[in-house]
């Protein structure tokens, strides 16, 4: 198992993200009903929504499980950025799927990354993605405030991506 960058672990699952941290919350509505929440929770755990999401995805294994070496990787050549993380904690739960993974070695940042679905009351099946994070490298403390205007981007853009999944709709890549 591959150290992690960070010293706190599994705090995704917490309400209070640690201090000192860049933290980001997207939270959004894709769906409704049973069979929306079942293919959102399918395609964020089996790795699907990362891969129609226009990312690179090699992992230990097919589903999210604790342990499970993941990674993920945009651009292509020696333009391509790699993410190497670990999965922290999975949920599988009647009303709530998901899990974070941490990030290890070569990352360019530190920290953890979570990404829930929920099916609430009223039938809303909501995505939430969750982070904290520092620069993990020169190139991303270089990079500075750009940094978390593309996280948003990314969490904005799997959002979308996971509507399509839920509504059964094709997935362009």
């Amino acid at each position: 198992m591959s150290t992690f960058t960070y010293p706190e672990v599994g705090a995704t699952r917490q309400d209070t993200l640690p201090a000192g941290y860049h933290h980001l919350r997207h939270r959004v509505p894709v769906g409704a009903g049973r069979a929306a929440f079942e293919a959102a929770g399918r395609a964020v755990t089996t790795w699907r929504l990362h891969r129609a999401s226009c990312v690179r995805v090699r992992a230990d294994a097919a589903r999210a499980e604790p342990g499970v070496a993941v990674e993920c990787a945009i651009g292509i050549g020696p333009l391509r950025l790699t993410a190497p993380c670990v999965v922290v904690w999975t949920a599988y739960e009647s009303d709530r799927t998901g899990f974070a993974y941490g990030t290890t070695g070569r990352h360019p940042e530190r920290g953890e990354e979570s990404f829930v679905v929920e099916l609430a009351d009223d039938g809303t099946v909501w995505f939430t993605v969750t982070a904290f994070s520092l620069p993990g490298r020169w190139y991303t403390r270089l990079a500075g405030p750009f940094v978390p205007v593309c996280q948003h981007w990314y969490a904005r853009r799997l959002g979308r991506t996971l509507r399509r999944i839920a509504a059964g709709a094709p997935v362009r890549r």
